[in-house]
């Protein structure tokens, strides 16, 4: 199985950076947030384990955190989007 990973350093967030592991299959393999709301990032990363790249994107992308014009869900979606 090919993997592919990404190693996204986030912007307009608390989180810092976002590691991404896909299959073959573009279906996640696992996700790490480092920095931010731990308990809130460590429910994203595992409701996301096991869903499909394109899924994901369509559920998250575009969230916001309060004023901000991103959110670290919206930031798994870029990150996803550096994998090609």
């Amino acid at each position: 199985m090919a993997r592919r990973t990404v190693n996204y350093k986030t912007q307009g967030t608390c989180s810092q950076f976002i590691e991404v592991t896909v299959d073959d299959n573009d279906v996640i393999e696992e996700v790490t947030f480092y920095g931010g709301c731990n308990g809130n990032l460590k429910g994203i990363c595992s409701l996301v384990r096991g869903m499909k790249v394109e899924d994901v994107k369509n559920k998250l992308d575009g969230i916001r955190c309060g004023a901000k014009n991103t959110s670290c869900p919206d930031q798994l979606c870029r990150a996803l989007d550096q994998l090609g």
